[in-house]
């Protein structure tokens, strides 16, 4: 009967192990256990931390480690464990001036800003550095009056400054161009608009009529720098009959390593695009004795050498439209 009354009996007295409380049956005793102030509990956030019921509410808002707690700096929420290593970084958190300028925190994100800008304890170089100018003083009036007393200084570095970015852009022009021509030693030269050229010619009153003149090339890297020209309406004894194309000796850079007279062959094509091709050429071999193809002078002969006859209007106009 003894053990019955203690432990079996629905109708028992169960005591409390925490609270030492009294409850009377098993179903008060099991909703006792759940709801005891004094029973141990573990925090629900996985802190660790065992604490009594009654005191759970408070711990999770002011105690517990895994709370989400707010940067008094710049608001963002973190967990309570990890703040501290947040304010290490945070762009909000005030830094004291480096150069202990009258202002006496600066949030770490104007820090930089602050510096370059705005402290008055900074020492700055003048705008002008770039072009030369090597005053330093504190940000500030002393600046500002350099600024004002050294206008003509300024400008005179800067248009020194003009004049040597002048001459480097003259000299780059010369480098971009020298790369620019061609030094195959073949001219691919497309003329467009043939016939109202043509027709130009025809109409052009004074000189020899319309001359057409090609970029300058090379033989090679190294070698001969020539030029070629066509006259559409024919130029001398081909003139308002044939075309006419030649082949000029230009002054090049390369000409005193050269062997002189020039002796390569030249030849003249005429490409027909048509889907039957029947291209036009004609070649010839420099004569060593004649002066147009010797080493040219800074003002070289304004023709050269070359067909007058090249190809007749007649046959062009025929490719043209065929």
């Amino acid at each position: 009967m003894d053990d019955h009354v203690r432990y079996t009996c629905i109708e028992r007295v169960i005591k409390c192990e925490y609270c030492n409380g009294e409850m009377k049956g098993e179903l008060a005793g099991e909703e006792h256990s759940r709801t005891c102030p004094v029973e141990p509990i573990h925090c629900e956030a996985k802190c660790g931390v065992k604490i009594p019921r009654r005191m759970l509410a408070k711990h999770k808002v002011t105690e517990c480690s895994k709370r989400l707690v707010p940067c008094r700096h710049c608001g963002r929420q973190f967990v309570a464990d990890t703040i501290n290593s947040h304010t290490t970084s945070c762009p909000r958190f005030p830094l004291t001036c480096p150069n202990r300028c009258e202002i006496v925190t600066v949030a770490r994100e104007d820090l930089e800003h602050h510096i370059k800008h705005a402290c008055h304890s900074m020492l700055i170089s003048c705008s002008f550095k770039d072009v030369g100018c090597r005053f330093k003083s504190l940000r500030g009036k002393q600046m500002d009056t350099h600024m004002e007393e050294a206008s003509q200084q300024h400008l005179t570095l800067m248009c020194s400054m003009v004049t040597k970015q002048q001459q480097q852009i003259v000299s780059m022009k010369k480098v971009i161009n020298n790369l620019a021509v061609n030094q195959s030693g073949t001219l691919i030269w497309k003329i467009s608009d043939v016939l109202e050229k043509l027709e130009e010619g025809r109409h052009k009153l004074c000189g020899d009529g319309l001359e057409l003149i090609s970029s300058p090339f090379y033989t090679s890297q190294f070698g001969y720098k020539l030029q070629a020209s066509v006259f559409l309406n024919g130029n001398g004894s081909g003139e308002n009959t044939h075309v006419s194309v030649y082949i000029k000796i230009l002054p090049g850079e390369f000409d005193a390593l050269l062997k002189w007279s020039f002796s390569h062959s030249v030849s003249f094509t005429l490409f027909d695009q048509s889907e039957k091709p029947c291209n036009i050429v004609e070649s010839f071999v420099p004569d060593p004795s004649w002066e147009n193809f010797q080493r040219p002078s800074t003002q070289p002969d304004s023709l050269g050498f070359g067909f007058p006859k090249f190809v007749s209007h007649e046959t062009l106009i025929i490719q043209i439209y065929s």
